[in-house]
This record gives C-alpha cells, structure tokens and sequence, in this order.
C-alpha cells in the first residue's frame, strides 16, 4: 500500500509541474487574445486529480492516469478517459517521484476542458511544454461560451503568441468547414 501511495503523490507532483506550465502559457494566451481566457488555470489554488489507476513507468519516462480522470483547480475542470504525461529523458530526474521536467501531455477519450464559462470537447488532446502549444482534435471539436458556438475538427492554440487555428472537417463525409453560431449581443455579456 505505502508504494501505490509514494506512486499516487509522484503522479500527482507530475500534474502539478504540468500545471505551473499551462498557467504560464495561459496567461500569455489570456494577454493575447481576450476572449480565450476562459480556458485557463490559476497558480494559487490545489489541483486535484483522481482516476481509476495510475500506472508510473519510469523506464519509459511517463505517467498514465487512465479511467475517469477528472483533473480540477478552482473553476477549471479536465475529464479524459486516459491521460498521459512524458518526461524528458535528461535531467537526472524521475517519473516516480515527479521531479522530472514534463515534455508533453496527452489526453484521450472523451476529452472535456471547462473553465469559467468556456468549455471544449473533443476526442484527443496534446500540450508541448516547449512550444507552447495545445490542440483538440477529434470527429467534432466544440468550443463554446454561453450560446455561442465554434465548431472544426482540430483546434491549435499557441499559447506564446494567444494564435487559435480551427480546422474544418474535410473527410469522412463532413461539409470540411468551420461553423460558428454568434447569438447577438453576446459580445458585450460575456466579457
């Protein structure tokens, strides 16, 4: 029992460097762009992560937290069916004991980021650590605030520059546009 739980803190030490990251590349995002603020983090609140299990492997240099995870800090909320965490290979660090410098993190299955009044959905989700950059892609990615609505099958979002791209649909029998539906003055309520 004493090891599942050294196991547990390291992963969640991971989430927690993860974390500190995002916030960072949220914060130039929330500069940038305004309206994208909505998906972000807040350093000064705990993050909370549960799941069925949490498998470390050190050797490979990751961490899985698979089955209903659920990752919370204040109003953000991230549900996935599995999230994955790479560490770099150099450093001197672990992925047990969470002390290494995360690479990437990879969600997957269901994937739901909401956070204040924004909320995204997709079916897969990766954040570079050293680009900066966080993309949802799947069959349909949503983003929405309120009754307004954005519609693509893969949204990429540079946090260093607050740059969004959302990509239609092309195969698979979908239009291969984007949709955005805009309830009239929602500009005004939502800031």
């Amino acid at each position: 029992m004493g090891k599942r739980r050294r196991l547990a803190q390291a992963g969640a030490a991971t989430v927690l460097a993860f974390a500190g990251s995002w916030m960072n590349g949220a914060m130039a995002q929330e500069a940038a762009t305004g309206r994208l603020q909505g998906l972000s983090l807040s350093s000064g609140l705990p993050i909370q992560i549960e799941s069925d299990r949490l498998e470390v492997l050190d050797s490979e240099n990751k961490a899985i937290f698979a089955g209903n995870v659920n990752v919370s800090q204040g109003p953000t909320v991230l549900k996935a069916g599995r999230m994955t965490v790479f560490y770099a290979a150099q450093g001197g660090g672990s992925a047990a004991t969470g002390s290494s410098n995360i690479e990437r993190l990879e969600v997957e299955d269901k994937v739901y980021i909401k956070s204040n009044s924004q909320v995204a959905t997709g079916d897969s989700g990766t954040f570079d650590m050293a680009s900066e950059v966080l993309t949802l892609s799947g069959k349909e990615v949503v983003l929405s605030e309120g009754e307004n609505v954005l519609v693509g099958c893969k949204l990429t979002v540079n946090m260093k520059s607050g740059r969004a791209q959302v990509e239609g649909c092309g195969s698979g029998g979908g239009s291969g546009r984007v949709m955005m539906s805009i309830q009239p003055g929602s500009q005004n309520s939502n800031r």
